[in-house]
């Protein structure tokens, strides 16, 4: 048998098989992600960002910025260097708009292939708008208007026809090219922006639908949003405001002095100078596609490009219960058994679509995540958790769901009043919904001990009165004090009397 330290080593071995890393060569910042594999649902192991100005002044000079470049180059060999020693399986490079533009881009280009001994693919504006697009759908499968990614140099628009991409443009439009030219200047910049937004003439095509905004500095408007009206849930990914309210936000944005933006917390002063640029052209965007909602992706270029690499029927699955999976592979006392649990729970929620089936799955997925934490705090654990996890392929309300029901699964309390917040996104018949899930979940954990052998030899049944367990002939010894007071909890919630039968058990049994 292996000893312990081999044993350590082994694991670390076959945790790193499957490392990728991107990095984002981009006009404003350069940016290095790992990835834990290549997966439809790849966890983040290290995200570093560098805000280096590489295409501060390309319209004048027609070049990279000489001290951008030397800062993009030092942290380019730092992020070579980090990569390998994660020991990746592979590493790519993407130069984007400032790189492809310059008369300097090849050159240097050049310099970071010679240095980092690594190749670099210098993506054309149309490429950057695909996977930027294919990043938008790859946390948001569903995806149906007009993405916007905005980068320090260019704005890439891609119509989206219900998780297939449509007609693109690249517009030179982005934030840092637009205060090199215009400085200070916003009547200015806001006639070039609309120039070149009324150019697109598909735009007409994707009216009135959502729009999708990506890059960081549209971000962090989206933060800015959050701080101003007091959002309980700090998540960036499908942050979902009305047209109406993005109006109001850039344009009191555009109002205030460059002294009141730096008192924004976090907010760079990088960031600062092309904050009012990055408003006004979601302005401008907003004016032309009058979008329903304004649906923010915390996915674009990086995660499209990884999500280009995979194959179909990986591409395929659906990323929220791929997410789900991968966790309760990993944390779960007997790996995954969501899908049991789902089958067990189903009769309780007959009327369920399949959204509201597919959160369930997730639910049930999740729902053993907090075993290691301490009893007297794994609700409020799990429930804080499950609003934070890094998953995509669901909105807001869909993670207050699964994680008030994984909070009534480890015993939390129906008055959550601590919680009041966020919980205010779910109606009270959702809200009654998602407790009777938990209350299910807990009932299964009281009478299998997370163990799917038992729960298969179990079922449970409703009729118009009476909410009935099933378990086998002979094995009465199942039913426990713990299950019977779960069993009548869940009976009280859905307005029923409980009743147990020994017999023949089963899915389908009478």
């Amino acid at each position: 048998m292996p000893a312990p330290a081999a044993k350590r080593k082994t694991a670390a071995k076959r945790a790193a098989s499957g490392r990728v890393a991107v990095v984002d060569i981009g006009s404003n910042s350069i940016r290095l992600v790992v990835f834990s594999h290549a997966s439809r649902a790849p966890f983040t192991l290290f995200n570093e960002k560098v805000l280096c100005g590489l295409g501060r002044g390309l319209d004048a000079t027609g070049k990279l910025n000489e001290a951008g470049a030397k800062l993009a180059l030092d942290n380019l060999t730092r992020f070579v260097r980090l990569a390998k020693a994660m020991a990746v399986k592979r590493l790519d490079l993407l130069a984007t708009a400032a790189v492809r533009d310059a008369k300097n881009g090849a050159e240097f280009v050049a310099e970071v292939e010679r240095r980092c001994r690594v190749r670099v693919r210098m993506i054309s504006g149309e490429e950057e708008a695909r996977l930027s697009a294919q990043g938008v759908l790859s946390g948001i499968p569903e995806a149906d208007g007009l993405m916007g990614d905005l980068g320090g140099g260019s704005l890439e628009l891609v119509a989206l026809d219900r998780g297939k991409l449509g007609a693109h443009a690249t517009l030179p439009l982005g934030p840092v090219r637009l205060m090199d030219s215009m400085v200070d200047d916003l009547d200015a910049a806001r006639a070039v922006i609309d120039k070149h937004l009324d150019s697109v003439a598909w735009v007409e095509g994707v009216k009135g639908r959502t729009f999708y905004p990506v890059g960081g500095a549209w971000r962090t408007l989206a933060r800015i949003h959050m701080e101003q009206i007091g959002y309980p849930l700090h998540v960036i990914h499908h942050y979902s405001i009305a047209r109406r309210q993005a109006e109001d936000l850039v344009r009191v944005l555009g109002r205030l002095s460059r002294r009141s933006l730096s008192s924004i917390p976090g907010l760079s002063k990088r960031r600062l100078e092309t904050l009012p640029f990055a408003a006004l052209t979601l302005e401008r965007v907003l004016r032309l596609a009058k979008p329903d909602r304004v649906v923010f992706s915390a996915f674009g270029l990086r995660e499209g490009h990884l999500f280009a690499t995979l194959p179909a029927a990986e591409r395929a699955k659906d990323p929220l219960i791929s997410a789900c999976t991968e966790f309760a592979e990993a944390e779960a006392r007997f790996g995954d058994f969501g899908r049991l649990l789902q089958d067990w729970i189903d009769p309780l929620f007959v009327g369920d679509d399949a959204e509201a089936r597919r959160l369930r799955l997730a639910a049930c997925t999740l729902s053993d995540i907090g075993w290691r934490d301490h009893p007297d705090y794994r609700a409020e654990q799990a429930f804080t958790r499950i609003l934070r996890l890094p998953i995509a392929g669901i909105d807001h309300k869909g993670r207050v769901a699964i994680a008030l029901a994984v909070f009534i699964r480890y015993g939390g309390e129906a008055d959550l009043t601590a919680m009041h917040a966020v919980l205010a996104m779910l109606s009270e018949e959702e809200h009654e919904r998602w407790q009777s899930v938990g209350l299910a979940l807990r009932l299964a954990y009281a009478l299998s001990a997370a163990t799917p052998a038992i729960l298969r030899q179990s079922a449970l049944g409703v009729g118009d009165a009476k909410l009935t367990l099933r378990l086998p002939k002979g094995h009465g010894e199942l039913l426990g004090e713990a299950v019977e007071r779960r069993l009548q909890a869940l009976a009280g919630a859905l307005g029923k009397t409980s009743v147990v039968t020994l017999g023949k058990a089963g899915r389908g049994s009478s």
